[in-house]
């Protein structure tokens, strides 16, 4: 049994009480090694933003409170957590009495999820509880260009399904900026194979850059590919910093959520060309329209 599917695609019995036992944690470089990414650090940077909408616990006199976790923490980490260890932890505190008050509740329970991910994963983990949302959430990718939107895309030629980095190479431009994205992201859960769906943002500037018709092949051709979600965006960012060398490259993955948990990551070349908002566990922003 391999670290990855110590969960994954078995069945597994709830917690019924608090459970840090149950977290997992994954090892980044199992994949990064395939790729070539030894020193990540010196590629990128960035950060993994999970929203968990069915966060919940329970007062001292009993009476459920409800809302949403925020929970961010940097690329940087030697590990990730695994999404079903993730939800089967947070399903723990369900029936959890964490205080008299709703303000000392959220904090012990803020608190303690961000202590034990925290140890697990070896870096800082910062967590927020949200009751209800805002009523501004920003959104960081305002404008970007769909691709499928674009004149000519149905008329274009769909064959390639799994992963192939020769079709950003099909037709190159010359130096320019590009900021798009695409609501068209399916890739499989490693272990389970079961599909993950999402929507890809990317920002390039470059001597070179791919046509759009290529950007969206090769989007689609990460329709059948097995992978976690921070795997497809560093797997990605790799493969367009490796056939374009650009003066800057930003690529964000935004998963919809499965099993009431969704995980968004997010790699740049620099720090300023993050996302503002996206890696901030105390802001919330707006869900493209699949989220």
């Amino acid at each position: 049994m391999t670290t990855e599917d110590k969960l994954l695609g078995k069945q597994v019995e709830y917690p019924q009480h608090y459970c840090p036992a149950i977290l997992v944690a994954v090892p980044r470089r199992l994949n990064r090694e395939i790729y070539g990414i030894d020193h990540p650090d010196r590629l990128f940077c960035g950060y993994d933003s999970w929203h968990a909408y069915e966060a919940s616990f329970i007062l001292d006199n009993g009476i459920p409170v409800a809302g949403m976790l925020k929970i961010t923490y940097p690329a940087s980490s030697p590990s990730i957590v695994e999404s079903k260890s993730l939800k089967l932890y947070l399903g723990s505190f369900h029936m959890e009495a964490l205080g008299k008050t709703l303000g000392q509740a959220v904090d012990r329970f803020v608190a303690t999820v961000a202590a034990d991910l925290s140890a697990l994963l070896c870096t800082e983990v910062k967590v927020h509880f949200y009751e209800d949302a805002p009523s501004f959430l920003p959104f960081d990718f305002n404008d970007y260009t769909l691709l499928e939107k674009e004149p000519d895309t149905y008329a274009l030629q769909f064959s390639v399904y799994q992963e192939n980095p020769a079709l950003l190479t099909e037709n190159i431009q010359e130096a320019g900026e590009l900021k798009v994205c695409s609501h068209l992201l399916k890739s499989n859960c490693k272990i389970t194979r079961q599909p993950d769906w999402g929507s890809l943002y990317i920002h390039l500037k470059g001597r070179t850059q791919p046509a759009y018709a290529s950007l969206l092949k090769y989007i689609v051709s990460l329709r059948n590919e097995n992978h976690f979600h921070e795997e497809i965006c560093e797997m990605t960012f790799k493969r367009l910093s490796d056939l374009f060398q650009p003066e800057i490259l930003m690529v964000s993955c935004l998963y919809t959520r499965r099993g009431g948990i969704d995980n968004c990551p997010c790699r740049a070349n620099k720090p300023d060309y993050l996302p503002h908002y996206l890696p901030q566990a105390d802001i919330l922003t707006q869900r493209n329209f699949r989220q």
